[in-house]
């Protein structure tokens, strides 16, 4: 069963240091990365699983996905 299935949540922020990945898990967690991040916003060898993301932007990231009334664990 999907995660999102099962759960609230609409990405998992995993990762620390330099580097965090941005996994949307629900059906409205990936349209939001498609609409706010895209594929070609930079290197994202992972899409549309996962986006890397550098240190310095994933607060920013995540506090636009709540805004937007989404769920980050």
């Amino acid at each position: 069963m999907p995660l999102s299935a099962v759960s609230p949540v609409d990405f998992l922020v995993e990762g620390g240091g330099s580097i965090f990945l941005l996994r949307p898990v629900s059906e409205a967690g990936k349209v939001w990365a498609e609409e706010h991040i895209g594929r070609d916003n930079g290197f994202q060898p992972y899409w549309p699983h996962a986006i890397v993301v550098e240190h310095h932007y994933i607060p920013e990231i995540v506090a636009g996905i709540q805004r937007d009334g989404l769920v980050c664990a």
